[in-house]
């Protein structure tokens, strides 16, 4: 295992992290002993960090987390970071919320303290720009998510605070640059760069078709946050996996999403060709970018931590590799598909 130094936090972070998510749908299943077994395996290779929410199965991944890592005796081995997010009804009483959201999740995972709270909410200039989206106001007002966090964190039940970067571009910038947060979990894959490459250069043209995180991973390193990548593998798309169950029933990353992936997927094998694995050279590419602290990865099972070691170990990709990804125009494919 590698690591790698989470921004001002002075943690050093594996360079793989375990996602709880519901795309691999582990830590949402009833499956108790693969998720066992799954969890061994990532911390007997080092992993130290787990990302979960408290959305996740609705509560269902902290509780299976909770589980196996009591089970494993490991609770007091790992960095555990959850979220919360906050629907339109919260938003009236945003610190009460977000306390009663942070009890049922220690209740859940079996813990009275985290590494890392984690809004998990889009930010976007108006509240409902975009599904379950909360204005900078929302987040930086009084009484506002930041308050609640920093009363949390003094509190000494959590040690750090973070943001999702999902939502519009200049609304996030707005958060990062108060320099409050310390960490940030952001999209970035082969597919869609935009969160770590410049918008205006060649390697997001301006007929890119989905949406541009306007290169805010170049925000988080101005203020020394810890940046961990999502989607690397843009929902199992670039891992030629079919969509998820949770794919054709969420507002955030759907199906129409999954699919225009898939058309870009198989224009980017073309252009590689064989024996390009674009499962390696996915997580090798996000890994390549100087500011990724960790990736956090969505396991399925044991076999999928000894294929992600295996990439980590090939380092990242070679320049003339990066080039022709960058120079091609395979991000900009459009579908009859509607955004």
């Amino acid at each position: 295992m590698q690591f790698r130094t989470l921004g001002s936090t002075g943690i050093r972070v594996s360079a793989l992290a375990f996602g709880a998510g519901p795309v691999p749908a582990l830590m949402t299943s009833d499956n108790n002993q693969c998720q066992r077994d799954t969890l061994r395996r990532a911390l007997d290779a080092g992993v130290n960090w787990i990302d979960t929410a408290a959305t996740y199965g609705n509560g269902q991944s902290e509780a299976g987390l909770g589980r196996a890592l009591s089970d494993l005796s490991a609770l007091d081995d790992v960095h555990i970071a959850t979220k919360v997010r906050l629907a339109a009804e919260d938003l009236d009483d945003i610190e009460a919320k977000v306390r009663e959201s942070v009890e049922s999740s220690f209740k859940r995972l079996g813990v009275s303290r985290i590494t890392l709270l984690q809004l998990h909410n889009s930010i976007t200039a108006c509240r409902g720009d975009e599904p379950t989206s909360v204005s900078p106001d929302d987040v930086l007002g009084v009484d506002g998510v930041l308050s609640a966090f920093l009363e949390l964190r003094d509190e000494g039940v959590i040690d750090h605070i973070g943001l999702t970067a999902i939502g519009q571009a200049e609304s996030l910038r707005e958060v990062i640059n108060t320099g409050q947060f310390a960490t940030i979990q952001v999209p970035y894959n082969l597919l869609n760069p935009s969160a770590g490459e410049p918008s205006a250069g060649e390697s997001v043209s301006a007929e890119f078709t989905e949406v541009d995180y306007g290169n805010v991973i170049e925000d988080c390193a101005r203020q020394n946050m810890g940046v961990f990548a999502i989607r690397v593998f843009a929902g199992g798309a670039l891992a030629g996996q079919p969509p998820s169950r949770h794919t054709y029933k969420t507002e955030f990353f759907p199906l129409d999403l999954y699919r225009r992936d898939q058309q870009r997927r198989e224009q980017l094998s073309d252009l590689l060709g064989p024996p390009a694995d674009l499962r390696e050279i996915a997580l090798r590419f996000v890994l390549s970018h100087a500011h990724i602290s960790s990736v956090i990865i969505g396991f399925g099972d044991s076999s999928h931590i000894d294929d992600a070691l295996a990439y980590l170990g090939a380092g990242p990709l070679p320049a003339e590799t990066l080039h022709k990804i960058a120079s091609s125009n395979f991000r900009t494919v459009t579908s009859s598909t509607p955004r």
